[in-house]
Protein backbone atom coordinates (compact mmCIF):
# COMPACT_ATOMS: atom_id res chain seq x y z
CA UNK A 1 0.00 0.00 0.00
CA UNK A 2 1.61 3.45 -0.75
CA UNK A 3 1.12 6.45 1.31
CA UNK A 4 0.26 9.77 0.37
CA UNK A 5 4.03 10.87 0.04
CA UNK A 6 4.83 7.76 -2.62
CA UNK A 7 3.05 9.58 -5.86
CA UNK A 8 2.67 13.04 -6.77
CA UNK A 9 -0.20 14.93 -6.25
CA UNK A 10 -2.18 15.88 -9.73
CA UNK A 11 -1.11 19.29 -10.47
CA UNK A 12 -3.37 20.44 -12.35
CA UNK A 13 -6.47 18.82 -9.91
CA UNK A 14 -4.95 20.79 -6.74
CA UNK A 15 -4.48 24.26 -8.95
CA UNK A 16 -8.43 23.36 -9.99
CA UNK A 17 -9.19 22.84 -6.32
CA UNK A 18 -7.15 25.95 -5.28
CA UNK A 19 -8.98 28.24 -7.66
CA UNK A 20 -12.59 26.72 -7.11
CA UNK A 21 -12.14 27.06 -3.31
CA UNK A 22 -10.68 30.64 -3.53
CA UNK A 23 -13.98 31.57 -5.57
CA UNK A 24 -16.07 29.85 -2.95
CA UNK A 25 -14.43 31.37 -0.01
CA UNK A 26 -14.58 34.86 -2.19
CA UNK A 27 -18.43 34.67 -2.41
CA UNK A 28 -19.06 35.20 1.06
CA UNK A 29 -16.00 37.41 2.15
CA UNK A 30 -16.29 39.87 -0.15
CA UNK A 31 -19.80 41.13 0.79
CA UNK A 32 -18.97 40.54 4.43
CA UNK A 33 -15.82 42.76 3.95
CA UNK A 34 -17.08 45.74 2.00
CA UNK A 35 -20.10 45.96 4.28
CA UNK A 36 -19.06 46.53 7.76
CA UNK A 37 -20.52 48.95 10.02
CA UNK A 38 -18.27 51.92 11.04
CA UNK A 39 -16.54 51.80 7.91
CA UNK A 40 -16.43 53.61 4.53
CA UNK A 41 -17.95 52.12 1.68
CA UNK A 42 -17.99 53.03 -1.84
CA UNK A 43 -20.68 53.09 -4.11
CA UNK A 44 -19.23 51.01 -6.86
CA UNK A 45 -17.61 48.37 -3.76
CA UNK A 46 -21.06 48.59 -2.22
CA UNK A 47 -22.88 47.91 -5.50
CA UNK A 48 -20.29 44.77 -6.35
CA UNK A 49 -20.82 43.35 -2.67
CA UNK A 50 -24.42 43.29 -3.16
CA UNK A 51 -24.57 41.94 -6.33
CA UNK A 52 -22.43 39.31 -5.33
CA UNK A 53 -24.54 38.95 -1.79
CA UNK A 54 -27.49 37.72 -3.91
CA UNK A 55 -26.20 35.80 -6.77
CA UNK A 56 -23.73 33.95 -4.22
CA UNK A 57 -25.91 31.23 -2.50
CA UNK A 58 -26.23 29.09 -5.39
CA UNK A 59 -22.38 29.28 -7.22
CA UNK A 60 -21.44 28.88 -3.48
CA UNK A 61 -23.12 25.49 -3.29
CA UNK A 62 -21.81 24.12 -6.50
CA UNK A 63 -18.11 25.64 -5.85
CA UNK A 64 -18.27 23.21 -2.49
CA UNK A 65 -19.90 20.50 -4.31
CA UNK A 66 -16.82 20.72 -7.03
CA UNK A 67 -14.47 21.19 -4.12
CA UNK A 68 -15.57 18.16 -1.92
CA UNK A 69 -15.24 15.53 -5.16
CA UNK A 70 -11.74 17.29 -5.53
CA UNK A 71 -10.74 16.65 -2.55
CA UNK A 72 -12.10 13.35 -2.52
CA UNK A 73 -9.72 12.28 -5.39
CA UNK A 74 -6.59 14.30 -4.22
CA UNK A 75 -6.55 12.76 -0.69
CA UNK A 76 -5.59 9.41 -1.47
CA UNK A 77 -2.27 10.26 -3.27
CA UNK A 78 -1.84 13.70 -1.64
CA UNK A 79 0.77 14.62 1.11
CA UNK A 80 0.37 15.85 4.41
CA UNK A 81 1.45 19.39 3.90
CA UNK A 82 -1.48 18.79 0.44
CA UNK A 83 -3.70 17.41 3.18
CA UNK A 84 -3.18 20.30 5.27
CA UNK A 85 -4.28 22.78 2.54
CA UNK A 86 -7.47 20.14 1.49
CA UNK A 87 -9.00 20.16 4.64
CA UNK A 88 -8.47 23.84 5.98
CA UNK A 89 -9.50 25.38 2.01
CA UNK A 90 -12.85 22.64 2.62
CA UNK A 91 -13.67 23.99 5.64
CA UNK A 92 -13.58 27.79 4.81
CA UNK A 93 -15.21 26.78 1.71
CA UNK A 94 -18.40 24.90 3.38
CA UNK A 95 -18.48 27.44 5.86
CA UNK A 96 -18.57 29.87 2.83
CA UNK A 97 -21.53 28.23 1.01
CA UNK A 98 -23.62 28.22 4.60
CA UNK A 99 -23.33 32.07 4.97
CA UNK A 100 -23.50 32.88 1.79
CA UNK A 101 -27.53 31.88 2.47
CA UNK A 102 -28.04 33.31 6.24
CA UNK A 103 -29.11 37.00 6.73
CA UNK A 104 -25.36 37.65 8.62
CA UNK A 105 -26.28 41.68 7.69
CA UNK A 106 -29.29 41.43 10.14
CA UNK A 107 -27.01 39.84 12.88
CA UNK A 108 -24.45 43.14 12.52
CA UNK A 109 -27.45 45.74 12.11
CA UNK A 110 -30.14 44.25 14.42
CA UNK A 111 -33.00 46.85 15.43
CA UNK A 112 -32.80 48.30 18.60
CA UNK A 113 -35.97 46.37 19.98
CA UNK A 114 -36.78 48.27 23.63
CA UNK A 115 -34.49 51.63 23.39
CA UNK A 116 -33.90 53.65 27.04
CA UNK A 117 -34.46 57.47 27.70
CA UNK A 118 -33.00 59.49 29.78
CA UNK A 119 -33.63 63.00 30.29
CA UNK A 120 -31.83 65.77 28.73
CA UNK A 121 -30.11 66.90 31.98
CA UNK A 122 -29.08 63.00 32.45
CA UNK A 123 -27.75 62.62 28.69
CA UNK A 124 -24.15 62.35 28.56
CA UNK A 125 -24.58 63.54 24.77
CA UNK A 126 -21.61 65.49 23.71
CA UNK A 127 -23.30 69.47 22.72
CA UNK A 128 -22.51 69.58 19.20
CA UNK A 129 -23.74 65.86 18.48
CA UNK A 130 -26.51 65.16 16.49
CA UNK A 131 -30.11 63.49 17.13
CA UNK A 132 -32.83 62.39 14.83
CA UNK A 133 -35.39 63.57 16.71
CA UNK A 134 -39.36 62.73 16.94
CA UNK A 135 -42.33 64.45 18.25
CA UNK A 136 -45.81 63.06 18.28
CA UNK A 137 -49.29 63.44 20.27
CA UNK A 138 -46.88 65.16 22.64
CA UNK A 139 -44.45 62.92 22.95
CA UNK A 140 -40.82 63.62 21.77
CA UNK A 141 -37.89 61.22 21.44
CA UNK A 142 -33.61 61.96 20.53
CA UNK A 143 -32.03 58.91 18.95
CA UNK A 144 -28.50 59.48 19.03
CA UNK A 145 -27.09 59.23 14.91
CA UNK A 146 -23.88 57.78 16.59
CA UNK A 147 -26.27 55.15 18.01
CA UNK A 148 -28.77 54.89 14.99
CA UNK A 149 -25.24 54.93 12.71
CA UNK A 150 -24.60 51.28 14.31
CA UNK A 151 -28.47 49.54 14.61
CA UNK A 152 -29.91 51.49 11.84
CA UNK A 153 -33.64 51.52 12.92
CA UNK A 154 -35.49 51.73 16.02
CA UNK A 155 -38.74 50.22 16.89
CA UNK A 156 -40.26 52.14 19.26
CA UNK A 157 -43.73 53.52 20.83
CA UNK A 158 -44.24 57.40 20.60
CA UNK A 159 -47.01 58.87 21.42
CA UNK A 160 -49.09 55.82 21.59
CA UNK A 161 -48.33 54.56 18.03
CA UNK A 162 -45.29 52.30 16.79
CA UNK A 163 -42.73 53.77 14.70
CA UNK A 164 -39.77 52.28 13.19
CA UNK A 165 -36.85 54.93 12.93
CA UNK A 166 -34.20 55.04 10.63
CA UNK A 167 -32.62 56.97 8.74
Amino acid sequence: MQSGSDRPISRPLFVLFCVCGFIGIALFFIPAFVIRPFHYQSPRALWLAMAIGQRAPLPALVVALVCVVLTLTLWRTASLRHRVVLAVVMLLVVFSATMTRLNYFEWMFHPVRQPGFESIAKTKLEPGEMVLALDFNHDARAYPIREMAYHHIVNDVVGGVPVAVTY
